[in-house]
């Protein structure tokens, strides 16, 4: 390209230099602010358009250490790994029935998701009703280590009145 053509020598007093108004090349005024600033002045049509969850608050998280972190295990994986256990030693299989201790596996809770085919006697600290229904469909158990466990609480007649054990 020849030196005479470039773009600098072409534009050589025209004041703008081919950027318009002598705003539009003047910093972030000609944007109204760099980013999303001024959204809540002059950007606000827009922000209010198509940034609608863009301000204000929503909800609250919880502290993380009062999180309950439940790790939980279905009916059906139970049956996947039964086998895996036993050979492991962490269950034990004897006459059509497998014993297995979740909470010393390391799981808290038994959900009822899943299809299961053998008995178990599962020891857990706590499950789902239909986890319960499901394995004592085939003749199996569901040990709890809480005594007042949401699954046990439901076979309760709840006909006595209110703090009637504590008159006793």
């Amino acid at each position: 390209m020849a030196h005479g053509d470039r773009k600098t020598r072409k534009l050589r007093g025209s004041r703008t230099c081919g950027y318009g108004s002598a705003q539009k090349h003047r910093g972030a005024g000609h944007r109204g602010g760099r980013g999303l600033a001024g959204s809540a002045k002059q950007k606000w049509p827009m922000v209010s358009k198509y940034m609608k969850d863009h301000i204000g608050k929503t909800g609250f998280k919880r502290m993380p250490k009062l999180r309950a972190n439940v790790t939980t295990i279905n009916v059906g994986v139970l049956e996947s790994l039964a086998e895996k256990w036993v050979s492991e030693g962490k269950a034990s299989f004897s006459k059509g029935l497998y014993k297995i201790d979740l909470g010393a596996i390391g799981y808290d809770k038994l959900l009822g998701g899943g299809l299961i085919s053998n008995k178990f006697e599962v020891k857990v600290e706590s499950f789902s009703p239909k986890a319960k229904e499901k394995i004592e469909a085939l003749g199996g158990t569901v040990l709890s280590e809480n005594s007042d466990d949401s699954a046990d609480a439901e076979d309760d007649s709840g006909s006595g009145a209110v703090g009637e054990e504590d008159s006793q």
